[in-house]
């Protein structure tokens, strides 16, 4: 590593990486990319096994282990926030699914002011191009991008029954979530490819690591960004254990929702006042930084099973080295698959335009720390996807290695509640169907005794934990709240700085976040070389109606 290069990225989670694979496209471009978290070895099973993913979350090795403040709506509950330790981030410990989001989600970015070069017509070229997927129409798929998805197999008993009882819950399947029809229920796509995690980090710098203007520095700890007057001009960081500063033409922040307007904070960017109340010195009055958080809740319904069909054997401590081993030698069996292969996409109530409820589906009882119920179980996951919550992320230091304070502000809102009371009874529905009948050996949880609206919502605050999705504490726009030029991704009043990940979308998206924020670095990508963007592609979509579906052109 040299003390200067023309851009230094912050950050080797999912959005760094495709901007480090991209701006070293030019050979006359230097780019050094630094991650705090240590490589992602190709031997560690861990991260490259997809069912390994359990494994890594709430592990100090892997997971930044974040923590919200007392949630005051649940019950005062600190919520856990896994984030990624690891070159790739958060791409190389999620549960791989690849969700775009609603295409009405874009055209709702499109429509602040300012923002209209991210609507979906917008957008959609920059998911095309990230993405190889061997199913869908091509108006709407990629063939050629570094992402090669895979579709689930969904093809157990259990996933049989659930499709079967969506259709008698009155609700739709559709062929591709990702493509024309969002809302319904299908095999979903997955970041897997031939049996193995493909994250960011593999997808985009380890095929051009070896190039000479491309330099990956992990285990290197960002500490602050370093200005002249108003420009950015390098950052202070510790690479090592040792102390040293790197210049730059031009730094962009990558850190995701939580890291990046932390830095900003400390780089003395951000609300003034609260800035100079935990001893930082104000660079940028930037009131924006850390406003406008954002996350997906979600919870377990959870069955217990009466026919021996689910993934518990694979899951015993006994079976365990087997299953490892088929990985190990094949890239097969239940260590190949990260086992949400199906679900789908819901309204609530004939009053909402597009779906704001996600259904994932899991042919086992379990949560993310690993606790499981006894036996053979199956669960649904679920949650409301557009929330109207907001929150906030602060420093409460001027050590970076402080965790800065996040509060959510889960079920702060009637329409967060209200929407949760609809998601339980919904889960209910499609589970308790008569497909399911030969299976269903009653309800684990919430169990039969949650019943009101208000025993739901007290289940919810005590049991819910986040989706992992937070995001939107730097948004872009014009507005007075607004961090980020939509045209360019500059830090407003700053120059030589600029933000790409996560904490750049003004709203969370419809769906699991890091097929949008891949997107939204692809595109980013163009605007920072000063490339020409992709053409917009104007193609229909599935949209609801009273009397039925009809395209928007």
């Amino acid at each position: 590593m040299d003390d200067s290069y023309d851009v230094v990225i912050v950050g080797g989670g999912a959005a760094g990486c495709v901007l480090a694979g991209r701006l070293s496209e030019d050979a006359g471009t230097r780019v050094l990319l630094l991650e705090a978290g240590r490589s992602d070895y190709p031997w560690d099973v861990f991260i490259h096994m997809p069912a390994g993913f359990a494994f890594t979350i709430g592990n100090r090795l892997y997971d930044w282990r974040y923590q919200s403040e007392p949630e005051p709506h649940m019950h005062g509950r600190r919520i856990a926030h896994a984030r990624g330790k690891v070159l790739g981030g958060s791409s190389s410990i999620n549960a791989m699914n690849f969700q775009r989001g609603n295409p009405m989600d874009f055209d709702r970015w499109g429509a602040d002011a300012g923002m209209e070069r991210w609507d979906y017509a917008h957008c959609l070229p920059y998911f095309k191009r990230m993405e190889t997927s061997l199913p869908g129409d091509a108006r709407w798929r990629g063939k050629s991008g570094p992402l090669a998805l895979s579709r689930g197999a969904a093809a157990t008993p259990l996933f049989g029954a659930l499709f079967e009882a969506v259709r008698e819950a009155g609700y739709e399947l559709t062929d591709d979530v990702n493509g024309y029809r969002q809302e319904g229920f299908a095999a979903f796509d997955r970041t897997i490819h031939r049996g193995r995690r493909l994250s960011a980090a593999r997808a985009y710098v380890h095929p051009v690591r070896s190039r000479p203007n491309l330099d990956v520095r992990c285990l290197a700890f960002v500490t602050r960004v370093l200005f002249e007057g108003t420009r950015a001009v390098g950052v202070e960081l510790v690479d090592r254990g040792r102390r040293r500063t790197v210049r730059a033409g031009e730094v962009i922040l990558s850190g995701g929702a939580i890291n990046s307007p932390q830095l900003l904070q400390l780089s003395g960017v951000g609300n003034a006042a609260e800035l100079e109340q935990v001893g930082v010195r104000p660079i940028h009055d930037l009131p924006g930084v850390g406003e406008n958080l954002q996350d997906h809740l979600e919870v377990y319904v959870q069955y217990a099973c009466k026919q021996p069909v689910t993934m518990a054997p694979a899951v015993r401590w006994w079976n365990r080295p087997r299953v490892g081993l088929e990985w190990l030698l094949r890239h097969s069996g239940p260590g190949a698959t990260n086992h949400f292969e199906a679900g789908g996409y819901i309204r609530s109530d004939e009053s909402v335009a597009y779906p704001n409820l996600m259904f994932h589906f899991l042919p086992l009882g379990i949560r993310v720390d690993g606790t499981q119920p006894p036996g053979h179980t199956y669960q649904g996951h679920i949650g409301p996807m557009y929330s109207d919550a907001r929150g906030t992320l602060k420093i409460v230091s001027s050590d970076p290695r402080v965790h800065p304070a996040m509060r959510f502000n889960y079920l702060s809102t009637e329409q967060d509640r209200r929407e949760w009371i609809a998601s339980i009874r919904l889960a209910r529905r499609i589970l308790t169907q008569p497909a399911f009948e030969q299976f269903n050996a009653g309800e684990l949880a919430p169990g039969p005794a949650v019943e009101t609206d208000e025993e739901i919502l007290d289940w919810v605050a005590r049991d819910a934990e986040t989706g992992l999705h937070p995001s939107c504490t730097c948004k872009m726009g014009i507005g007075d709240d607004a961090v980020l030029d939509p045209d360019s991704m500059r830090v407003h009043g700053l120059d030589g700085l600029r933000v790409v990940d996560a904490s750049a979308m003004p709203y969370v998206t419809n769906g699991n976040i890091y097929a949008p924020v891949v997107m939204l670095a692809e595109k980013a990508a163009d605007l920072i070389r000063g490339t020409t963007p992709l053409a917009p592609e104007h193609v229909g979509y599935y949209r609801h109606e009273p009397d039925h579906a009809a395209d928007r052109a």
